[in-house]
């Protein structure tokens, strides 16, 4: 029996990583003649870092940048070279210079709404300064190019800060300079957008990996969809979207970008970051679950494998919409493989086309949050233990 243990992050428990090592010693342990192989989900969220850099044995490294807020973190970002990654990731990638070092990057890392409080939370006065130090921070490190995983951002800031970081500069009415981190609070106050001076080298390449398809505007863009989660308000929607146009605007003649740019799929992802980071320093947009597939060499494995183990966290309808372990699980259906899903709780799934006896959940009804989280990994050692200890 070939089996493939692909679990995504179990949030604020176990990482991707963590997961699949756990699952796969216990099914080890109850099936020591079944050969096993592992593939650590991720998208461009949570875990792409520690995904992508582990998976090939990269260098991590920690830096003190600026929070949303404007407080010092240590954010943590990884170091591969490029002829360790995998043919069918570096086609993704298509470089289109000879690079040697590329920097693995979570903007979660540094401009993360896990970083802000539940309390309070606004988009009016964050920041994604703390990013563009840390490409600063990797590039002098060696890396000769970043990936930058798009997901879980508190900002909305079309990653402003982080150009200011890297050589932007924001001038009011009178031609003086605003020296200050370019949040949406101060925006009525920016009339011109300018590059004196760049921090990165010209050959140095971003790639941007999300899953969002929003455009940068409208009702289906970034402030109106994600908005609302990082406390923006109803009645100021019309301010924010006003000024988004307008800033977006300024960054696009300044920069000499495409004037359609803020209507592409994805400007609007991790609040307009992948809009100004494409139109700043002319990032490139990709999935990151395709890429995260073709850098773990997910394809071959899959097609290989009799059983597939999945899950994450929180298994519900989202999964099943874009999300590492819903579709694989709905490929592994579809190929006729045997499927197990094991998540810390199983959310709304209406009209499920999984079987139910092919989903469970680890952590015991009605255990409070803060207990499951804890008790995680003896979780799902029992759950393993119970599945593959009594199967055929």
């Amino acid at each position: 029996m070939r089996i493939l243990v692909a679990f995504d992050k179990f949030k604020d428990a176990l990482s991707a990583r963590e997961a699949c090592q756990i699952a796969a010693s216990e099914v080890g342990r109850h099936r020591p003649d079944w050969q096993i192989e592992t593939a650590p989900l991720a998208d461009g969220g949570d875990g792409f870092s520690d995904t992508l850099t582990g998976v090939l044995d990269g260098e991590f490294h920690t830096a003190k940048v600026m929070d949303p807020r404007r407080n010092k973190v240590e954010a943590r970002f990884g170091l591969v070279p490029v002829q360790n990654i995998p043919l069918a990731a570096r086609k993704l990638l298509n470089w289109s210079s000879e690079i040697e070092k590329v920097a693995i990057i979570e903007m979660a890392e540094s401009s993360g709404i896990a970083l802000t409080p539940i309390e309070g939370r606004s988009p009016w006065d964050v920041t994604t300064a703390g990013l563009g130090e840390l490409v600063k921070v990797a590039q002098k490190k060696g890396a000769h190019g970043a990936i930058i995983g798009l997901g879980g951002s508190a900002t909305h800031d079309l990653a402003l800060g982080a150009l200011w970081k890297l050589g932007y500069r924001f001038h009011d009415k009178n031609g003086n300079e605003i020296d200050e981190a370019p949040v949406p609070r101060i925006w009525p106050q920016i009339s011109k957008i300018s590059l004196p001076r760049c921090e990165l080298p010209s050959s140095f390449e971003i790639r941007l990996a999300c899953d969002v398809d929003n455009p940068l505007l409208g009702s289906r863009g970034g402030a109106a969809i994600f908005g609302p989660q990082k406390g923006l308000t109803e009645d100021r929607f019309q301010e924010l979207e006003s000024e988004t146009e307008r800033l977006a605007n300024l960054l696009v003649a300044t920069a000499g970008a495409h004037a359609a740019l803020p209507d592409d799929e994805g400007a609007g992802a991790a609040g307009g970051a992948a809009f100004g980071l494409k139109a700043g320093l002319g990032g490139r947009i990709l999935s990151g679950y395709n890429l995260v597939k073709a850098w773990i060499g997910l394809d071959e494995k899959f097609s290989q494998a009799d059983w597939v183990i999945t899950g994450e966290g929180l298994f519900d309808e989202s999964s099943l919409h874009g999300k590492g372990p819903g579709t694989l699980s709905l490929e592994a259906i579809d190929k006729g493989k045997r499927l197990s899903v094991m998540a810390g709780s199983i959310g709304r799934i209406p009209e499920c086309p999984i079987p139910q006896s092919s989903i469970s959940q680890i952590s015991p009804p009605n255990l409070p949050l803060p207990q499951a989280l804890k008790l995680t990994e003896q979780n799902l050692r029992r759950a393993i233990g119970k599945k593959f200890a009594l199967s055929d």
